[in-house]
Order: C-alpha cells, then sequence, then structure tokens
C-alpha cells in the first residue's frame, strides 16, 4: 500500500521538476535569442513599424492581385520603400557632390587670404564689437585660418574617420536587414499574425488581442500624426524658403520635414534660418517666414496631430506628446512610434482595471480574433 502511494508521489514531484526544468530552458533560450540579436532588434522593430504603416494599401493590393501576393507585391512594396529611405540621401550626396569643389575652392582662399569681416557683423544691436574682435583675431589672418583648419583636419582626424565608416557600415547593415525583414514580413505576414494571435490568446486570453490592436491603432496614428503631417509642413515650408530666397529650398524643405516629426525642432531650425536672413540684412522677410513657419507649425500640433494620433488611439495628447519624447530620448528615432504605442497599451490597462465588472468587454469569438493584427492594417 505504501508503495502505491509513493508512486503518484514521486511522479507529481518528477512532472513539477520537468516543468520547472522545461520553464528554465524556455528562459535560458529566450535570453541567449535576445542576446544574439540585439544588434538588430532595431531592424526588426523597424520592419515591424513600416509593415503596419503601409500594412492597408498593400492588403488593398493584394485584394486586387492576388496573383502577386507570394512573391511580387512583397518585392515590389519593400523595393519601393527601399527607394523611399534611398533617394533623399542620393540627392544629397549628388549636391555635396556639386559643392564640394566649390567648398574646397573657398577653404583654399580663406588658408590663403583670410576671411574677411561680413558687414552685418558691425550692424548687430549687442554683440557686434565682441564677435568683430573674435572675428579679426581668427578668421581675417590667413595664419589662424590655416591653423584652424590644419587642426580640423589632423586632430584626430583619423580616428573621427575611422569611426564614421564603422558607423556608416553599421547604418548601412541595419537598413539592409531592415529590409530584408520587411519583404519576409509582407510574404508571409498573415501566417505570423495567425501565429501571435493564437499564442496571445492562450498566454493573456482577450486582452492580449485588445493591447495588440490598439498597438498597431497607434503607431498608424502616429505614422499619419507625424510622417504625413510632417511632410505637409517640410512642402509648405519649402516653398515658403524658395520664395523668402532661403539657399537650398528643397534640400532645406526635406530637413524641415524630417525635424517636424520630433516636436519643438521645428522652432530651433526656424530661428536659425531667420537669424541667417537677418545676418544677410534681409530683416523683414526673416520676420515673415518664421512667423509662417510657427504659425504653420502651430496649427499643426495643436489641430491635426492631436486629431489623427489621438482619434486613431482614444488617447489623450499629453500622454502621446510623453510618449514621444520620452520615446526619443529613451529609444531615438525608432522612439517617435515605441514611445505613443507603449503609451497607448497602458492608458488601454488602465481603462480595463478600472473599469467596472458590469462594463467588462465580453472575450470575441475566435474565428474573428485570428485575423492578422499586426499587419491586417485594420
Amino acid at each position: 500500500m505504501s508503495d502505491l502511494v509513493a508512486q503518484p508521489v514521486a511522479t507529481v514531484e518528477q512532472s513539477k521538476l520537468q516543468r520547472n526544468a522545461r520553464l528554465f530552458l524556455v528562459l535560458l533560450l529566450i535570453a541567449l535569442g535576445a542576446w544574439t540579436l540585439h544588434g538588430f532588434v532595431a531592424a526588426l522593430v523597424w520592419a515591424a513599424i513600416i509593415a503596419i504603416a503601409i500594412g492597408p494599401i498593400y492588403d488593398r493590393a493584394v485584394r486586387r492581385w492576388p496573383s502577386g501576393k507570394p512573391l511580387v507585391l512583397p518585392l515590389l512594396f519593400t523595393t519601393l520603400v527601399a527607394l523611399l529611405f534611398l533617394l533623399p540621401f542620393i540627392v544629397l550626396g549628388i549636391q555635396a557632390a556639386r559643392e564640394a569643389q566649390a567648398v574646397t575652392h573657398f577653404v583654399s582662399t580663406a588658408m590663403r587670404s583670410g576671411i574677411p569681416e561680413p558687414a552685418w557683423v558691425g550692424s548687430l544691436p549687442f554683440g557686434g564689437a565682441q564677435i568683430g574682435a573674435w572675428w579679426k583675431n581668427n578668421l581675417e589672418d590667413a595664419s589662424s585660418v590655416s591653423g584652424l583648419v590644419n587642426h580640423a583636419t589632423h586632430s584626430g582626424g583619423m580616428l573621427r574617420n575611422r569611426e564614421i565608416l564603422t558607423a556608416f557600415t553599421h547604418r548601412v547593415v541595419i537598413f539592409s536587414f531592415t529590409i530584408v525583414t520587411l519583404f519576409f514580413l509582407l510574404r508571409n505576414g498573415e501566417a505570423l499574425a495567425r501565429d501571435m494571435g493564437r499564442a496571445s490568446q492562450r498566454l493573456f486570453g482577450p486582452h492580449g488581442e485588445r493591447i495588440a490592436r490598439q498597438m498597431v491603432s497607434s503607431v498608424h496614428g502616429t505614422v499619419d500624426g507625424l510622417v504625413l503631417v510632417g511632410l505637409g509642413e517640410g512642402l509648405l515650408l519649402g516653398i515658403a524658403y524658395a520664395v523668402a530666397g532661403v539657399p537650398h529650398p528643397t534640400l532645406l524643405g526635406a530637413f524641415t520635414a524630417v525635424a517636424a516629426m520630433i516636436p519643438f525642432v521645428i522652432v530651433i531650425l526656424l530661428l536659425a534660418i531667420g537669424a541667417v536672413l537677418v545676418a544677410q540684412g534681409s530683416v523683414a522677410i526673416a520676420v515673415a517666414l518664421v512667423v509662417f513657419g510657427l504659425v504653420v507649425n502651430s496649427i499643426a500640433d495643436h489641430f491635426i496631430r492631436p486629431g489623427l494620433i489621438g482619434g486613431a488611439t482614444k488617447l489623450p495628447f499629453l500622454w502621446v506628446l510623453l510618449g514621444i519624447l520620452g520615446g526619443v530620448e529613451t529609444w531615438g528615432l525608432i522612439g517617435l512610434f515605441v514611445g505613443p504605442a507603449l503609451m497607448s497599451a497602458l492608458i488601454l490597462l488602465w481603462r480595463e482595471f478600472i473599469r467596472p465588472a458590469s462594463e467588462a468587454v465580453p472575450a470575441p469569438l475566435k474565428a474573428k480574433t485570428l485575423s492578422p493584427v499586426p499587419f491586417a492594417g485594420e
């Protein structure tokens, strides 16, 4: 009799030991996998964000041309995304190559005869005497200019060049891996989303799917509110730059579009451009351009973006702003999308936590919940 009792107890203890061992093995493999791929996490996240952003357009293309889904459409959309990111850098490279000769000529002339003090320095309302004295001591004398140029080119120049080359190579690798990952996400996104939906249902129940959908909506809203609105601001201000006679309005407008995606950065950019115009003697044009830019930015930040981002996630714009700023501070540029997505998930959890039990949302039907969550573009 004692043997019959001891055998089930031993079986239970062995089963418990096996569960603990499996849990330890799973955690160990996850940790090793995360450590192995930590250098490519940013590429994976970027690929997922881009896939979510273009999901609605890709879904419409798949419904229109279903025969192209296995290879043609994923390859086409991946190529278009790659060109969308590469074309601005190609244009900048061509422009830099065109101006390299002029810059070289300016530097060589400055090293031979110095840089004369511009007329606007003496017309400054304050600080003109100090700037003029510094200019005469450091830039008007050819030997001083030569010393500055030699110091800039030789002081740790080889080290800086090596660091720049290493950073550039790393970013090229990350970008290439992002594009490759995007192709596979587009090609196998539905199957991956179904698997993630099943895993989420088993681990977290209906809460997991609602959180995933909330985060996807946040990414869509953030893309509309930051990227599209930023492109609109860049277009309007690029036209204003051309009218005001600012050098290189096209390139500066593209840079403005990127700066407009990050709160408050465009204000600094506008003030810097205004200062350059004031230094050139175009005070009225500088004031008009800065005022126009601030009005456009204010309308975008206070009226358009809150509606697009907050409307998609039902998130107060204060939390959207905190998510954007905190995300950029913590994660860099990718935090523009990760921060609001995390805030929207936390706010959803808070709302479900404080919701009365009588208002609890029933679990959705399984036939509906297993639709592709991250890539369906819903």
